[in-house]
């Protein structure tokens, strides 16, 4: 254990003791849904996000940038992938920004970038201390691929509320996903923000995309039909799979011909853009303005900062950070991740988009979390478009609950996963028949049928959504003082 984590944990003994003690009197609120372990876990990692003094950015991007190093039941091959000498990609994102905005949005667009990724599949025979060989990365893809015994390839984004975290972080995930589907995963390091702001996460994993689609010269990978491709990610990542797919739904609306996918000229060959056969998210992040309800009414559920007081002048679900060499940014903006202005952007917010008509099978899965109202709005509005949706929520369980408790222990953990996996397998062997949605007990795991969306939740239109992100922005805007912003931290 490194020094930081011991010196954040020593403090919190008495804390840890009192926890434990209520949790076996039965005197914590959710002692009758969690055990011992869970309440530990979920309440020492709220104490660290809650913190009255949180450390800078650029600190907390440092730490969690550390890798962790790459052991055990798991191959990782490191790869690149080039970015095009076309400027295509970079077009289509912003052609796409521009026809779905409302009209005052500013952003700065990026430079096309080389896009670091990990291949990762499961390692059979080892143990989970096991070394990694001493091997090229083509002998490590190598090895991988005579372990893959299905046509599955996951598309991975990471969480981290887009300026956390890394494919390094997300190995166990990842590597879990690839054992269960019997498939690989291509785990991406998109830009973080505040440095790169939207859309460089966004041309990253459009140029993803494509590399999966029409490998370059010198890729260790075949070209991958986009029937066998499903978008996932978790939190942020979740957030990003679903703007891709916004942006691919764009690519289709727009283009000229009803029998054929649209292409984009992409390292010398003209690319058809197929839709992928599905997309799988857990926790996504939909709305990065944070105007839905349970925001509030979930956080004793969730270890995510819960909104202020209503006598404080803050935003909901911000936090005020000390300055730092990446934030506040110059010249200042009013969230971390886009100008204050663009929050309400469908390719920001999945929660603004409008038309989910002709998108693949979509899996979602939600604890009772804080993010939860803002998935089932995006469920029930794509499943009334006719999208199939498939809704799992798991009660009283906090944000990415399946991989902050993974290690074997957790039940529902194991579910969870099981369920991720089953849906990918499923929807790459075109098996996804109907839109479903399934709510699992947290003691028993006993699951019921419920519609899509839930039990929970009132019927939101879009206009009014809509309308309380607008009210949302505009406080954020309205915060642009030139001191350090507040944003949201997931």
């Amino acid at each position: 254990m490194d020094p930081s984590t011991l010196s954040f944990l020593i403090p919190k003994v008495p804390f840890l003791l009192k926890t434990a003690l209520y949790h076996s009197l039965s005197l914590s609120s959710t002692a009758s849904k969690w055990d011992l372990r869970t309440e530990l876990t979920v309440k020492l990692i709220r104490e660290y996000a809650c913190s009255p003094q949180p450390s800078p950015v650029s600190k907390q991007q440092a730490m969690s940038l550390k890798d962790p190093g790459i052991k055990g039941k798991m191959w990782i091959s490191k790869v690149t992938l080039p970015r095009p000498e076309e400027d295509d990609v970079r077009k289509a994102v912003v052609d796409a920004i521009e026809a779905l905005k409302e009209g005052k949005e500013t952003y700065t667009v990026p430079n096309l970038a080389n896009v670091e990724a990990e291949w990762t599949g499961w390692r059979n025979g080892v143990g989970k201390e096991a070394p990694r060989p001493d091997l090229s990365e083509a002998e490590h893809y190598a090895h991988l691929m005579k372990e893959v015994s299905s046509d599955v390839t996951i598309l991975y984004f990471h969480g981290g509320a887009y300026y956390l975290l890394d494919p390094s972080s997300h190995r166990p995930t990842t590597s879990l996903l690839a054992k269960l589907t019997h498939g690989r995963t291509l785990s991406v390091r998109y830009r973080l923000s505040p440095q790169h702001a939207f859309p460089a996460a966004l041309l990253d994993a459009l140029v993803a995309y494509l590399t999966l689609l029409s490998p370059p010269p010198g890729s260790l990978h075949a070209p991958i039909p986009a029937y066998n491709i499903i978008l996932a990610g978790d939190s942020a990542g979740g957030n990003l799979a679903l703007s891709l797919l916004q942006l691919l739904l764009h690519l289709h609306r727009t283009h000229a011909s009803t029998s054929s996918p649209p292409t984009l000229r992409f390292h010398g060959h003209d690319v058809p853009i197929p839709l992928p056969a599905g997309v799988a998210v857990n926790s996504a992040w939909m709305d990065l303005t944070g105007c839905m309800p349970s925001l509030a009414t979930n956080a004793p559920y969730d270890y995510l900062p819960p909104p202020p007081s209503p006598s404080s002048s803050s935003t909901m679900y911000t936090i005020k950070y000390p300055p730092c060499p990446l934030w506040p940014t110059d010249p200042p903006r009013g969230a971390l991740y886009c100008d204050a202005s663009m929050l309400c952007h469908p390719l920001v917010s999945p929660l603004a988009a409008r038309d989910w008509r002709g998108a693949p099978p979509v899996w979602m899965v939600y604890g009772e979390e804080m993010l939860v109202d803002e998935g089932r709005v995006v469920g029930r509005r794509a499943e009334a478009q006719g999208v199939k949706v498939e809704w799992v929520e798991f009660e009283a369980m906090p944000h990415c609950f399946a991989m902050v408790l993974d290690g074997g222990w957790h039940k529902g953990s194991r579910v969870c996963f099981e369920r991720w996996a089953g849906f990918c397998t499923r929807a790459v062997e075109a098996r996804v028949q109907e839109a479903r949605g399934v709510f699992v007990e947290a003691r028993s795991l006993e699951e019921r049928e419920v519609r899509v969306g839930g039990e929970g939740g009132k019927e939101w239109g879009y206009e009014e959504v809509v309308g309380m992100m607008r009210e949302q922005r505009g406080k954020r805007e309205r915060g642009e003082d030139g001191e350090a912003k507040l944003m949201p931290r997931l």
